[in-house]
């Protein structure tokens, strides 16, 4: 395979990914009861295929209540699917279940786009 086929690159960066991902995010909904329009998230996209890398482990802050754990990392996926900025992503991956809050506007390329993303949970 050389550069320049684009569907075969895309095919082979698609069989790295090992993970599926559901997204959701804010959107205006009306409630049909009450009539009131407010923001609740809903899932825009359900067990997408993906892959995720981790970019920058920074360990855990600890307190005197509470141990803190933060990194970034990057999710590989379709360029056919759109994510907005601001969106949870929910990422399960090699045993691994990650909520991600997504940090970044996706970078698109023909073959694939990327999204950095922020994970911030509780040791």
């Amino acid at each position: 395979m050389g550069f320049g086929n684009v569907a075969a690159e895309r095919a082979a960066i698609e069989m790295t990914y090992e993970g599926r991902c559901t997204v959701t995010e804010l959107q205006l909904v009306k409630d049909p009861v009450t009539k009131v329009t407010g923001q609740q998230r809903v899932i825009a996209l359900l067990d997408e295929p993906c892959a995720v890398s981790q970019t920058a482990l920074r360990g855990v802050t600890s307190t005197d209540t509470d141990n803190t754990i933060d990194y970034d990392a990057k999710l590989f996926i379709s360029p056919d699917v759109s994510i907005r900025a601001g969106s949870e992503i929910n990422v399960i991956q090699d045993g691994m279940d990650i909520r991600f809050q997504q940090v970044g506007k996706p970078f698109r390329y023909t073959t694939h786009q990327e999204i950095m993303l922020n994970e911030v949970g509780r040791a």
